[in-house]
């Protein structure tokens, strides 16, 4: 993958960057994702993929489901935590952990379910990181991805470093070829949270969902 950034941006998404966040408090909730939790759950166990997985809450979710889970982040702090927490559940015969700069990561194997959960990057890289996702499901197989839609304004890109981090879930769609793909499902969904002040709120998410043929 190639991409151009300003020194502050790369800085955002550098390791060094995520491994001063992780090296403190947690950061998440230690919940998974909802929208995980919702495409997810009726399937048959199987292998999986959780590209951007911090400190490893959707990995563990899953390995408690019986699925054998590989995990991916920049960050070696967030995954040695994340690691330290499967152990502590008892998942970690079912957890494999990986560090990945997801600038240069390439699909190098197939996975029953493959989930990208609020990957932030810019534009271009974004592009092709999801055409890796794609090239990385099983025959079968579902690629779950998931971002901020362009409506979610708790993302505005003003006063960022970056780009603007939101797409839409057929933006996402338009790296797939529909001929590889039993069912592609890219949908607009809303759902309350609570935001760091503590207030509630509504979040819009862009959400992709695609079955490749069998």
């Amino acid at each position: 993958m190639t991409h151009e950034h300003t020194t502050e941006t790369h800085d955002f998404f550098s390791q060094a960057f995520w491994d001063e966040r992780y090296g403190s408090e947690q950061v998440w909730s230690g919940e998974p994702n909802p929208h995980l939790v919702t495409y997810a759950s009726d399937l048959r166990p199987g292998t999986a993929l959780d590209l951007g997985c911090g400190e490893g809450a959707d990995v563990i979710w899953l390995a408690q489901r019986g699925w054998q889970v590989t995990g991916l982040d920049v960050s070696p702090v967030a995954l040695d935590g994340a690691a330290r927490r499967a152990v502590h559940v008892g998942v970690d015969a079912l957890t494999t952990w990986q560090q990945a700069d997801a600038f240069a990561w390439s699909a190098d194997a197939a996975y029953d379910l493959v989930s990208a959960q609020f990957m932030h990057f810019p534009r271009a890289t974004l592009t092709a990181l999801h055409r890796e996702l794609a090239a990385s499901v099983a025959p079968g197989g579902t690629l779950l991805i998931v971002g901020h839609h362009p409506h979610d304004v708790r993302h505005s890109p003003e006063g960022e470093v970056f780009e603007d981090i939101r797409f839409t879930a057929e933006e996402a769609a338009a790296s797939l070829d529909p001929a590889d793909w039993q069912t592609i499902d890219p949908l607009t969904s809303e759902r309350a949270w609570t935001d760091r002040d503590g207030h509630p709120a509504i979040a819009v998410d862009a959400v992709l969902r695609a079955v490749r043929q069998p």
